[in-house]
């Protein structure tokens, strides 16, 4: 495993890894998974707590997911969906159809939450000039947001730290403010509206990530927050894009997080968890009364746009097996259940000093840590946490200032619990 080491430094280009990070200490070197634990070539469990990237909900080495890609793979590897179809991607589309407030939906296939937040975006720009309203061109987005790296998603998420180099190539999208308290919400409503007017009829979508954007740190906003939000895109006559690649398929307590404020967005995107993070597949779930404006007679408004994995057949039948776990076992409903408890330990820690802020929804957890004194110098706050983590083998990726916990649904009781507790030491210890 040297040899992997060294192949893996000298050729590897570690997403959102810092070069100073291998410098450190050697990156560990992950050789299996098995339930909520990555074990690494030394043999240590590492503690999953942030479900590789939000995405492994049900941990790692699920039985039915991995049998379903077993059998689909000595079945059918791959087939495009350009002029054709196979029964994975079929089913997959009418059970994610099933999951809608309107099952009367059709589903476009992408490969990664970016690729269909790309999909949906294109949409809803080709929508409005598909119903003879070409003059609609903007796009709203939330401030703080976050939507991938690619040039569109990132034109709506556009994050100075992430993004800079790329600003004079971006066509960024007017920003609505995001409450910090549920006492801001009215006043954010009101800016809201009079972004929607200052862009004079001109508005195409709103992107939004319902209920809480994850890499702003995991900043929360209330259902009826996002519910007002929804009706004025229908006062105003735009789109409302749900961005639930985060918090899909039960992260936040139910399978969406856009049902808690009882809405029906126009185009759900949703990725990560859709294959419990075991293969990349994703979609934008796009309703009729849009997709039927697509026709190619007596024009020509076809959507050329795709990718070459899109509903790749292995991908959507680890997708269909995921979410026959998830409705057998009750995957969102447990999750709500030990969020409340999740909310109930992590509460102590609001009362530390070094504390700002605890937020939980669901499955998330996150730590607002108050910023070192000024002069102190050295590791910031948030990384010294992050390394006590690591030395108990618990894995994290902190947010700025921001420590969070979002680990497989799948978590036990007693296990979560552990992971609130270590969290609390670590932050102590951490000082």
């Amino acid at each position: 495993m040297d040899e992997i080491g060294r192949m893996d430094r000298d050729h590897v280009w570690h997403p959102y890894t810092r070069f100073s990070a291998m410098d450190d200490e050697p990156l560990p070197v992950i050789v299996r998974g098995e339930g909520i634990h990555l074990v690494d070539d030394r043999g240590n469990r590492w503690v999953d707590a942030i479900s590789s990237w939000w995405c492994c909900a049900l941990g790692h080495g699920h039985p039915r997911v991995v049998e379903a890609i077993r059998r689909q793979a000595g079945d059918l590897q791959h087939s495009i969906l350009g002029n054709l179809a196979h029964p994975a991607a079929a089913r997959l589309a009418a059970r994610l159809a099933g999951r809608m407030p309107d099952p009367r939906v059709h589903v476009h296939f992408a490969s990664d939450g970016a690729s269909a937040v790309e999909a949906a975006l294109k949409i809803a720009l080709q929508y409005a000039h598909n119903t003879g309203r070409p003059e609609r061109t903007d796009l709203l987005a939330m401030q703080g947001a976050y939507h991938g790296d690619t040039l569109g998603a990132v034109s709506v998420g556009f994050l100075d730290a992430f993004h800079a180099p790329f600003r004079h190539v971006l066509r960024p999208a007017a920003q609505v403010p995001v409450p910090a308290s549920p006492a801001d919400e009215a006043a954010c409503i009101e800016a809201a509206r009079g972004v929607f007017a200052a862009h004079g009829g001109r508005v195409a979508a709103l992107i939004v990530e319902p209920l809480c954007q994850g890499a702003a740190g995991m900043r929360m906003h209330s259902p009826a927050f996002l519910r007002s939000l929804a009706g004025l895109c229908r006062a105003e006559g735009a789109l409302l894009i749900a961005d639930e690649i985060a918090t899909g398929f039960g992260r936040t307590g139910t399978w969406f997080a856009f049902e808690q404020a009882g809405i029906a967005p126009d185009i759900v995107c949703v990725g990560k968890a859709l294959a419990a993070g075991y293969l990349p597949i994703s979609a934008a779930i796009v309703r009729d009364g849009i997709h039927s404006t697509f026709a190619d007679t007596p024009a020509d408004r076809t959507f050329y746009h795709g990718h070459t994995f899109a509903g790749n057949p292995i991908a959507a039948a680890a997708a269909l097996a995921a979410m026959d776990v998830y409705e057998e076992e009750g995957i969102p409903a447990r999750a709500a259940v030990l969020g409340a408890k999740l909310a109930e330990w992590m509460a102590p820690l609001a009362r530390l000093p070094q504390v700002s802020e605890v937020r939980t929804l669901g499955l998330i957890g996150a730590v607002e840590l108050r910023p070192d004194p000024p002069g102190t110098g050295g590791e910031p706050r948030a990384r010294r946490v992050r390394r006590r983590l690591h030395e108990r083998r618990i894995l994290s990726r902190p947010l700025g200032d921001v420590v969070y916990l979002m680990p497989p649904l799948v978590i036990a009781e007693d296990a979560l619990r552990g992971l609130v507790e270590a969290l609390h030491e670590a932050v102590v210890a951490a000082g």
